[in-house]
């Protein structure tokens, strides 16, 4: 298969939403000489702030649904590339109503993959380490390309369900595309219902936080902008029709993330409430990332407690963009869970 790819335009889909527009906003930084056509339905997780800051002639939006086959097909022609974010995510939200996770990354992801073939356009589809389950927590094993997809909850089984469709338009038609796979994210302008920014502007607020079950959930923490600069490094030097695992070997169990939280907010490490475990919880996630090291990547942002305290101070200093989803994220698990488990996802 081929490796490597130049190009001068780029559609990014979902790109309005936490990882998207990180991405977005890292290729205008720093590939100059490309233009980003943003796609995004701007559903409640897709915040057109997240890239206002970005000059026009470099990142234009266009409002609409990677289920349109018509837009999607006029947007792919004048692409060099397609990279797709766009994805329902949230495990607390699937369990509840798994119709818009088939939706959008199944049908989303055919619509978008069939644009890309009949006009021979490169693609680049952005999944996750759920697709794989979990791993034992006494176990030194790591998600590698290799590994079964053994997905636990509608979200992750949606992703694995275009995963394979990926793979199965590669092999049949011969789509140019590659798969990257990554771990927990955490960074500026994620979704106050996710752990991390659930926890601090729970904090920011005096309240008191929740954590799921035991707490020793082990996600594999990576910065978004590493996940940005991975994604490119696929995008431009991967080789067609394979799949590289993203991570920057941030292995954390949820409870020590959520002391971690509590400290740098002047509070015990023990103030926090248990609640109940949600359905189908993976214990463990982690990746082995050397194929992708292989391609020349590397992490930069490997200083977890930095990271968090540059997160904890964008937060506090950007009320005005987190505070107007707030109170609905909160009501929403007090709806579905009748306040007896809000707690933290991951």
């Amino acid at each position: 298969m081929a490796c490597g790819f130049a190009l001068n335009s780029i559609l990014v889909t979902g790109g309005c939403g936490f990882v998207g527009s990180a991405f977005v906003r890292y290729v205008v930084r720093e590939h100059p000489g490309v233009h980003v056509t943003v796609l995004d339905a701007l559903t409640y997780a897709g915040n057109p702030q997240n890239i206002a800051c970005l000059p026009r002639n470099r990142a234009e939006l266009v409002v609409g649904d990677v289920c349109d086959a018509k837009l999607v097909r006029d947007l792919v022609a004048k692409a060099d590339a397609v990279v797709h974010f766009a994805a329902e995510t949230h495990n607390d939200r699937s369990i509840a109503d798994p119709a818009p996770f088939v939706k959008t990354n199944v049908e989303g992801t055919f619509t978008l993959i069939e644009a890309c073939r009949q006009l021979d356009v490169r693609y680049h589809h952005v999944s996750t380490d759920e697709v794989f389950g979990d791993l034992p927590l006494d176990s030194p094993a790591r998600f590698t390309e290799e590994s079964a997809y053994r997905p636990s909850s509608p979200y992750s089984s949606s992703k694995a369900a275009a995963d394979m469709l990926v793979r199965a338009w590669v092999r049949t038609y011969g789509l140019r595309a590659t798969i990257s796979i990554c771990s927990n994210n955490y960074g500026l302008y994620q979704h106050v219902e996710k752990f991390i920014p659930r926890q601090i502007t729970n904090l920011i607020d005096g309240a008191r936080p929740k954590l799921y079950g035991d707490g020793r959930h082990v996600r594999d923490w990576i910065h978004v902008e590493d996940h940005s600069s991975a994604v490119w490094q696929i995008l431009t030097r991967g080789c067609v029709g394979e799949t590289y695992l993203i991570g920057a070997d941030g292995e954390r169990d949820n409870l020590s993330v959520l002391r971690e939280l509590l400290r740098a907010f002047g509070r015990d490490g023990d103030d926090f409430d248990w609640v109940r475990d949600r359905a189908g919880h993976d214990r463990r996630y982690a990746i082995d990332n050397s194929k992708l090291r292989r391609l020349g990547w590397t992490p930069t942002h490997t200083d977890f407690s930095s990271g968090l305290a540059d997160t904890i101070a964008w937060y506090k200093a950007h009320e005005d963009w987190w505070r107007p989803a707030k109170e609905a994220t909160e009501a929403l698990y007090r709806e579905r869970e009748g306040g007896a488990r809000g707690g933290c996802c991951g």
